[in-house]
């Protein structure tokens, strides 16, 4: 079951002698369930591709489809409230409420929409992110590894069609950075999420199921990673 298609999209900024084609015809799907690696240098176009997926932008041409929807079929309103309830965003700077404590910060998308938090998905979350004596901590009293772990569960909250990553290692040392891999693999497979993951890092991007390049805004899929380890990652990555 295709979760994401994406087709044909471009993003151009600019006009004539300063236009810049940041997205060049790019074109992939992601199924259900399916742990996707985005990677590039720095200025490639990745973070656009993130920005256009997650609603945050407009294309210049193409489409996207999240569960067979055309996010930009719908009036402003329309998307986004199919954003907040179809697609999980996490962050590299985590973006906590400063005044909310752990378990608010998890259940503010369902809050904002009107809905009533289950308690027993909520405990199984924070079971799952080991934050079960943190949930009344306030982000200023947690560390950046449980910040990102707080930030992951605000994103399974409600069992979205999508989560999109930026970067969401950037800010933590490398145990730390393990650690939240580990966990959205988890969520992956516990709640067959569909997570793509803009990441720089090379040992993260062998983790997940696929990888995908972006360089000067065109896209290559390199394929699956399993069973190729650093085989993979020497061949195709360096």
């Amino acid at each position: 079951m295709q979760i994401l298609q994406v087709q044909n999209l471009c993003k151009t900024y600019g006009e004539s002698t300063v236009k810049v084609d940041a997205l060049k015809n790019v074109s992939f799907s992601l199924s259900k369930g399916e742990f996707c690696a985005v990677v590039g240098e720095s200025g490639s176009g990745k973070s656009t591709l993130l920005n256009l997926i997650g609603a945050l932008d407009f294309p210049t041409g193409g489409e996207i489809l999240i569960d067979g929807q055309n996010l930009f079929t719908l009036t402003e309103e329309e998307r986004t409230i199919f954003r907040r309830r179809n697609i999980g965003f996490i962050f590299q700077s985590f973006q906590l409420v400063e005044e909310l404590n752990v378990e608010q910060n998890i259940i503010f998308p369902l809050l904002l929409d009107y809905s009533k938090p289950d308690p027993e998905a909520l405990n199984e979350i924070l079971s799952l992110l080991g934050l079960q004596d943190r949930r009344r901590h306030l982000p200023n009293q947690l560390s950046g590894g449980q910040k990102q772990r707080v930030a992951i569960g605000r994103a399974l909250i409600t069992n979205p069609k999508l989560i999109l990553a930026d970067e969401p290692t950037g800010n933590l040392d490398s145990r730390n950075s393990m650690e939240v891999l580990d966990l959205l693999l988890r969520a992956s497979r516990k709640y067959q999420q569909t997570i793509l993951m803009i990441t720089h890092n090379n040992s993260l991007a062998v983790s997940a199921d696929r990888v995908l390049r972006v360089s000067d805004g065109c896209l290559t899929d390199l394929g699956s990673t399993q069973g190729k380890g650093e085989g993979f990652r020497d061949e195709k990555l360096s």
